[in-house]
C-alpha cells in the first residue's frame, strides 16, 4: 500500500484592527503549537523579495503559516487551531491549499471547516 499524499494547507492569522507585529506574534505562537501537533511539517509561508532597503534575507509573508499533514490528522489539526482561535480575542483564520488533490479555499467556523473536509476525504464513487 502506498503512502498517502500529504494534504499541504496555507493558514493566515487574521485579527481586526491588530498590528503587524502583534499579527506576526500570533502567527508564531500558532506556529510552535503546530509544531507539537503530529504535522509532517510547519514552517512560516516565504513571501516573495525583500522590500528595498530591507536586510532581511528570507523574507515572510506575516500572518501566513505553511503546513502539511497526513488527510487522516486533518480533524486533529483543525481542532487545535481552532482551540487556538477561540483563545485570543478577535482572532481568525484562513486555510487554503490541497486536500485529497482538490484544492480548498476556505474562511468561516472551525465546525464549517470540518465538514468540508469530511467531504473531500471521502472516496469518490464512480458513476
Amino acid at each position: 500500500m502506498g503512502t498517502p499524499e500529504l494534504s499541504e494547507l496555507n493558514i493566515q492569522v487574521l485579527s481586526n484592527g491588530a498590528a503587524e507585529e502583534d499579527i506576526d506574534q500570533m502567527t508564531r505562537q500558532l506556529l510552535s503549537e503546530l509544531k507539537e501537533m503530529d504535522v509532517e511539517w510547519a514552517e512560516l509561508a516565504k513571501g516573495g523579495t525583500a522590500p528595498d532597503g530591507t536586510k532581511a534575507i528570507d523574507p515572510v509573508t506575516i500572518g501566513s503559516i505553511a503546513v502539511g499533514v497526513l488527510p487522516s490528522l486533518l480533524p486533529k489539526i483543525v481542532d487545535g487551531v481552532q482551540a487556538w482561535a477561540l483563545r485570543g480575542s478577535n482572532r481568525m483564520v484562513k486555510f487554503k491549499g490541497r486536500v485529497a488533490g482538490q484544492a480548498i479555499e476556505f474562511e468561516g467556523s472551525g465546525e464549517d471547516l470540518q465538514r468540508l473536509l469530511a467531504t473531500l476525504d471521502k472516496p469518490r464513487r464512480k458513476k
